[in-house]
């Protein structure tokens, strides 16, 4: 299903402006296996972008430099593979536009165009983006618990929840999964905030690490992670947040929450200390 793609191919690249190069996916694909529905999704959320490596030429042909923030919401039919979406951005380098926003323009409607629902872009000058910083998640690191690992594979019945009712935000620097078509390593730093009866940490340590062979797209596996803690945990309230490390200067960072929850947007915009 994904033999179309540039993914894990020789690739030349363009330096000419070319919106055709964006391959979009169709998540109900992976949506199937989760039995969940496009048209009845059981949570909200977006997947957030960043964009280190983008350049184009202004009016005079002096290049200009930026780092974007692309937001794809989760209830877009299609996600964008990454490789395509590289090869769209240098495809920018030598493509003259007047304006900032003249970009800004071209983004949004090729990338909507692919994802199949409106994207929004934002262009940072490097000092605008510098100031924001690296941060550390808020909450409770579970990494350094003496656990004993044995599965490599998901599995949802490490999950368990019993005793008090809590508010709490939990998160690993462990999870590692893999790309389904390259096999390379994806690794990413998992946030998981829920208000419901308390979490096994030990388990939810376990089924983090247990992604660690596990080859799927960075989207997909949150969306497994949000569903197997909602079965499992059966939470009042849950957001599922990973920010996975950058791969050809695009890191991926797919939030689920529950619906009719908020978030807060100092923590979505935050940059963690591996990015």
């Amino acid at each position: 299903m994904v033999d179309h793609l540039q993914l894990g191919k020789h690739t030349e690249y363009v330096s000419v402006y070319t919106p055709s190069l964006l391959d979009p996916i169709p998540r109900a694909m992976a949506r199937a296996e989760l039995a969940i529905k496009n048209e009845s999704l059981p949570f909200a959320g977006v997947d957030i972008w960043t964009g280190y490596e983008i350049s184009w030429l202004n009016g005079n042909g002096l290049p200009q430099q930026a780092i974007a923030v692309f937001s794809i919401p989760a209830d877009s039919p299609n996600i964008i593979e990454s490789k395509s979406f590289k090869l769209y951005l240098n495809s920018f380098n030598q493509t003259k536009f007047n304006t900032r926003s003249e970009v800004i323009a071209a983004m949004e409607s090729d990338l909507s165009a692919a994802a199949g629902a409106p994207v929004l872009v934002d262009l940072e000058g490097l000092d605008q983006f510098a100031s924001v910083g690296v941060q550390r998640p808020r909450g409770i690191c579970i990494d350094h618990m003496d656990v004993e690992i044995e599965t490599y594979s998901p599995d949802a019945n490490l999950l368990s929840a019993t005793g008090e009712l809590v508010s709490e935000t939990l998160y690993s620097d462990l999870l590692k999964s893999n790309c389904p078509v390259t096999a390379q390593p994806d690794w990413a730093t998992l946030i998981i905030s829920y208000r419901g009866t308390a979490i096994s940490q030990e388990g939810l340590l376990r089924y983090i690490v247990s992604y660690r062979e596990h080859q799927d797209f960075h989207e997909n596996c949150v969306e497994r992670i949000y569903s197997d803690i909602m079965a499992q945990c059966q939470p009042e309230s849950l957001m599922v947040y990973a920010r996975y490390t950058r791969r050809g200067g695009l890191d991926i960072n797919p939030l689920r929450h529950s619906l009719g929850d908020s978030v807060d947007a100092l923590d979505i915009a935050s940059r963690l200390v591996r990015q």
